[in-house]
């Protein structure tokens, strides 16, 4: 029996998530999160063999997920799940990772397809991603994202700060210092050329690191 997490931020559709694994009887969700941190470190601890993964997360999005995930956690498959996709987010969760996207507006269907194939070994891209994916492919730099330059920490802090924490908070939640917390932001800030939060959110929506809304 394969074991599943879903990490997906709203409750009802991680409720029917969790109903369409339950139909499978070689499947056993193991784990149901609706927060990117508390899943991820969920995830390292129980070592899932399947991870479906919703992309706008609160407190660390889909894409640093999928990049901590192909470094930890090489043998897990990854699907993800998500009503917010771009040419440029499709290709940056490629190389992220993911073996599989399929879009919420996809019928039941696609969603047990993907789920099959991508937990069984196999790359499944639901109808409309795998035209964006060909629209990416046709034109790389269309779908380069400045966000590349930013480090690990630094893409963390910049959707911390578009959810509006405090510098304090921020520091709180990744367990650093505040004075290394004004660093990082600092330094996201130089780097983007960018300088004040109403900025750094936009970039931040425009990127898919968060979703008005979140």
């Amino acid at each position: 029996m394969k074991t599943v997490a879903i990490i997906e931020d709203q409750t009802a559709v991680r409720e029917m998530l969790s109903q369409a694994i339950l139909d499978e009887s070689r499947f056993e969700v193991i784990l149901e999160s609706g927060d990117g941190l508390v899943g991820c470190n969920r995830c390292l601890e129980l070592k899932p063999d399947f991870i479906i993964l919703d992309v706008m997360l609160p407190n660390l999005n889909g894409t640093e997920l999928l990049r901590r995930f192909s470094k930890e956690l090489p043998d897990t498959r990854v699907l993800i799940f998500s009503g917010y996709q771009t040419p440029g987010l499709v290709r940056e969760l490629l190389q992220a990772g993911a073996h599989g996207f399929v879009e919420k507006s996809a019928p039941l269907t696609e969603l047990r397809k993907g789920i099959e194939i991508v937990s069984s070994g196999g790359s499944y891209f639901g109808p409309e991603v795998a035209l964006l994916l060909r629209d990416a492919m046709a034109d790389p730099k269309s779908s380069d994202s400045g966000i590349n330059i930013l480090t690990k920490r630094e893409r963390e802090i910049l959707q911390l700060i578009a959810e509006s924490n405090s510098t304090r908070q921020i520091a709180d939640k990744l367990n650093i210092s505040v004075k290394t917390a004004e660093n990082h932001r600092t330094n996201l800030m130089r780097k983007l050329d960018l300088h004040d939060v109403a900025s750094l959110t936009r970039y931040a929506i425009n990127n898919g690191l968060i979703v008005i809304g979140n």
